[in-house]
């Protein structure tokens, strides 16, 4: 959710200033797109199309989210020169280390869960086992590794909705809204900048 309001927001951002600049829109001029492709697919099925993610085992999970997170790393280790792409690459480093330093999941403290669950309704949480169908453990805070990196914060309540994130889902979504305000046109001295930069 809070990279879906980075990327519309980056897209507004890239619009205004593109008028504000008087400048045209800056096409797409990234390598290997097909990465992003390859590590949303695994997660979309897993995750989110209810046709397939009641049939994938959670002893899957681990490796499609390691996984996942291994070709977003390579897909911005090929694009460092973009804008915003270390601060994306930042994000899911620290995602990476704390899922792969948790059974695989990403950990989430019952007190979080506690905080997500619609009021009036009764869920049973049992510690150690995958919340629903999603990436999350659910883990004490005192028996997971790095639990600053893990989501523990919330989407403010009037947004009515209810989602937890972590420092590096943060970081992914000022390096998707930073990339996104690029594309809105530069200067010929920012444009100067760059290509001086590209080719150091």
């Amino acid at each position: 959710m809070i990279l879906l309001v980075a990327v519309v927001a980056g897209l507004i951002a890239a619009l205004i200033r593109s008028w504000i600049c008087h400048s045209k829109f800056i096409s797409f001029d990234i390598q290997a797109v097909w990465l992003v492709f390859a590590a949303f697919l695994p997660q979309y099925l897993a995750f989110s199309l209810r046709a397939t993610r009641e049939r994938v085992p959670d002893s899957w999970i681990p490796f499609i989210l390691i996984g996942s997170q291994l070709l977003l790393l390579i897909f911005v280790w090929i694009n460092r020169k973009k804008p915003g792409m270390w601060a994306m690459g930042a994000g899911l480093f620290l995602n990476f280390l704390v899922i792969a330093l948790n059974h695989g999941f990403m950990p989430l403290s019952p007190e979080t869960a506690q905080k997500l669950i619609e009021p009036g309704v009764t869920v049973s949480l049992t510690i150690g086992e995958r919340v629903g169908f999603g990436k999350d453990i659910l883990l004490l805070v005192e028996s997971t590794k790095l639990w600053f990196l893990s989501d523990i914060f919330l989407l403010p309540h009037w947004l009515n909705y209810r989602a937890a994130f972590s420092v590096g889902d943060i970081l992914i979504s000022v390096g998707a809204f930073l990339f996104l305000w690029s594309l809105g046109g530069s200067s010929q001295r920012e444009s100067a900048e760059v290509k001086n930069a590209e080719n150091i």
